[in-house]
């Protein structure tokens, strides 16, 4: 995961649209890290002590670790990775990654008149802030959505990302919806190793590392893991590498060797060769035909 946030500005226009998005991002907190970072604006800082009021809805998803969290509504209860946290407009609360463990977590703050008529109708309540979604590729991929979009800020990027949050919060409520409890446990622990491949995408990251965090047998990993989605973890995570590189080239104007660089590729000529083996096509003239 590479750690980025962003505070949007926000025109008429935008608010007219009746969900807008104020601020998005991601960030990996080490065990006994500061928390948050001191480099959000002053009314979004906040520590365990002083507590927080903020004037907007944010939805935060932990993707790994845990911590604790706890509102005026909501009593101290322990958040572990899978879990979705609703902050709400006007209400006093606080959370933060257990100091053993950190956590990682995606995060996006919008305000509007549909989130308050979701809150209105009971889609979502004060007195429920934490619900456990599990670990969920199509609520990540939104995230990253989003995340990718605030960065460009292209002309007409606020209506599409708030169309995200809409789809976001979608996809949130039908896992809510589902029978999440009844995962079996060998599944959960894939999902959740697909999480990590996709939040090491721009990292040196291995299939054996991933079993290391997830605490179980490399070899046991393997198998379980191809059984599931028909690849090696070592393959699903090269995959998922070039359908990146693939975006980065349709609608990026980065080089080739940057690209290479981005996504952690041990040299250029390597990333070229992998490529195409996987497109049939060199990267370039992927990009003249995209």
């Amino acid at each position: 995961m590479v750690n980025f946030f962003k505070y949007l500005p926000v025109s008429q226009e935008d608010e007219n649209w009746g969900l807008t998005v104020l601020n998005a991002g991601c960030t990996h907190i080490e065990h006994t890290s500061e928390y948050p970072f001191r480099s959000h604006p002053a009314h979004h800082n906040f520590n365990w002590n002083s507590w927080r009021i903020l004037d907007e809805y944010q939805i935060i998803y932990i993707t790994n670790g845990q911590g604790v969290f706890e509102s005026e509504c909501f009593k101290k209860t322990l958040v572990r990775a899978g879990t979705l946290i609703i902050l709400f407009p006007n209400e006093k609360h606080r959370y933060k990654p257990d100091e053993n463990t950190g956590w990682d977590e995606y995060w996006v703050g919008v305000k509007g008149p549909i989130l308050d008529n979701l809150l209105a109708t009971g889609y979502f309540k004060t007195d429920s802030p934490c619900l456990f979604i599990g670990f969920n590729d199509s609520v990540f991929d939104l995230y990253n959505r989003i995340i990718d979009n605030t960065k460009e800020e292209k002309p007409g990027y606020q209506p599409m990302i708030s169309g995200a949050v809409l789809h976001l919060l979608g996809a949130c409520h039908a896992a809510i919806k589902g029978s999440i409890a009844g995962v079996k446990e060998d599944e959960n622990i894939i999902n959740k190793s697909r999480m990590l491949f996709r939040a090491n995408i721009c990292n040196a990251y291995t299939a054996q590392l991933a079993a290391s965090e997830l605490c179980v047998g490399y070899s046991w990993f393997r198998k379980v893991f191809k059984n599931y989605t028909g690849l090696s973890p070592g393959q699903y995570y090269l995959q998922l590498k070039i359908e990146k590189a693939k975006d980065l080239l349709s609608n990026s104007n980065l080089s080739v060797k940057q690209i290479s660089t981005e996504l952690n590729f041990e040299s250029n000529f390597y990333f070229s060769k992998i490529f195409k083996e996987k497109t049939g096509l060199r990267p370039t003239q992927y990009r003249q035909q995209s």
